[in-house]
């Protein structure tokens, strides 16, 4: 990576440029925010096939005899130590609130690979290096060696299978290694836009070879605009905005993660805590029923009170005016509330996410 006017670059910073790629401020990194449009590249990925550079995310790698049993602790989620396995989970504070979500990769026994989110690394860091040594586990951070591309779409799998044959065959969050252009890398089967699709992680100097070649595969370029409505749609967080660290993943709609009948692990007793004594806020969906774009900080009004705030929203091609945010836990899913946009209170729907089912 590289640093221009105090933005970070990826290595396909002049590839995106190249194709067109109208590039901003994300999190203090220089990435392209729509390349075609937002609408033609929401409609590629959701028909056929789109990639986004994502290699501002975080590569984590923690070794040891004790990996797993570290990762344990770490995580509210059961980590997965079977072969190639990987397990969505979140980071959480002492009090239980959320510090990121991240995905963990079984490459060995002794030996997982963390994915975090780019706003995170540097804390994500921290926090695992700070608990490692009760376990006598080696936690690097790699993520400036690393770039990643993550192709997604009903095609994608299909269209990729022609340079990586057999990832049709890879399972959905799992891992494998692969050597493409000379060099190690990894591709793993997730996702974060409600299709099927994968990520491939390569050294910096091999990511445009890469790009290229999806390029003339037929794969279009797409930008943080699409991937924003796209992962709204299919109810993923975003940190810092829907999860942070005032809020735990009960209240953010992901208590799914968080298992209290493991034996421990950082933040247990306060969500225990918390979870007996309720929420007052919960994270639910909202779809306008008048034209108009909800965003974050919008207020939610229930029976003329208000009851809440919009973290995420957005003009989503398949249901218009869409939203996420925190609304009083007394306000039921089906119930009409009003969001407030410059200064008009428009009806919505609440509705539980994601807006739209994944066909993965």
């Amino acid at each position: 990576m590289h640093t221009t006017c105090n933005l970070k670059t990826t290595a396909l910073c002049e590839a995106c440029r190249k194709a067109g790629g109208k590039m901003v401020d994300f999190h203090g990194w220089l990435l392209p925010v729509q390349f075609d449009g937002i609408l033609a590249e929401h409609k590629a990925v959701r028909e056929s096939a789109g990639m986004f550079d994502v290699s501002h995310m975080g590569q984590i790698f923690v070794e040891g005899l004790n990996a797993w049993p570290f990762l344990q602790q770490i995580s509210c989620n059961n980590i997965k130590n079977g072969p190639a396995e990987g397990t969505y989970f979140h980071i959480l504070t002492d009090e239980g609130t959320i510090i990121d979500d991240a995905i963990a990769f079984c490459l060995s026994p002794e030996k997982f690979l963390v994915v975090v989110n780019a706003a995170c690394v540097d804390e994500d860091f921290a926090w695992l290096k700070k608990h490692a040594s009760a376990f006598h586990v080696t936690v690097r951070n790699e993520s400036a060696a690393w770039s990643m591309l993550a192709v997604q779409g009903p095609k994608a799998v299909q269209t990729l299978d022609q340079i990586l044959p057999g990832v049709k065959d890879l399972p959905r969050f799992h891992i494998s290694p692969l050597t493409m252009f000379g060099a190690d890398g990894y591709v793993t089967r997730t996702g974060y836009t409600g299709e099927d699709g994968v990520e491939i992680m390569l050294p910096n100097a091999q990511i445009t070879d890469l790009w290229n070649v999806l390029l003339q595969l037929g794969i279009k370029p797409c930008g943080l605009g699409a991937r924003d409505v796209l992962r709204l749609e299919a109810g993923y967080l975003l940190n810092g905005e829907d999860a942070n660290q005032t809020r735990t993943p009960y209240e953010a709609n992901c208590g799914w993660v968080v298992k209290l009948s493991k034996e421990n692990f950082i933040g247990k007793a306060a969500l225990e805590t918390k979870k007996q004594a309720g929420f007052e806020n919960r994270l639910v969906g909202f779809v306008l029923k008048s034209p108009g774009v909800p965003r974050a900080g919008c207020k939610i009004f229930a029976n003329g009170q208000e009851a809440g705030y919009v973290t995420s929203g957005t003009f989503s091609p398949l249901f218009k005016g869409i939203a996420v945010g925190y609304l009083n836990s007394k306000v039921p899913v089906g119930a009409e509330v009003e969001i407030e946009i410059h200064g008009r209170r428009l009806p919505a729907e609440v509705v539980k996410p994601p807006f739209y089912k994944n066909r993965v």
